[in-house]
């Protein structure tokens, strides 16, 4: 397997914008709880449904919701109800700021 090796220089000039890219929600406490939602939402909240841009109180809501309709088939229902208010709360927070 052959590695890539990115010069240091490179590597010195993209860092900060990566970092100032990500500060917000790099070390925001509810992006270790959103980790669940990536596959299907994306990193940045651009995925299947869009979940970027949306307020915190609309993606808070939506999840309150789902834990009180009967899982059948939808899986966001299922998802919704491993989480407390709390932790809901810091996922929409979270996804809210992407």
């Amino acid at each position: 397997m052959k590695h890539l090796l990115i010069p240091a220089a490179f590597v010195s000039l993209l860092l900060p914008a990566f970092a100032a890219a990500n500060s917000a929600t790099l070390g925001h406490p509810g992006r270790t709880l959103a980790a669940n939602c990536f596959q299907c939402h994306g990193t940045d909240g651009s995925g299947l449904e869009h979940l970027a841009g949306k307020s915190r109180s609309s993606i808070a809501n939506e999840m309150l919701e789902m834990q009180f309709k009967s899982p059948g088939k939808e899986i966001m229902n299922v998802h919704a109800m491993a989480y407390t208010d709390e932790e809901i709360a810091l996922i929409a927070d979270y996804f809210s700021k992407q």
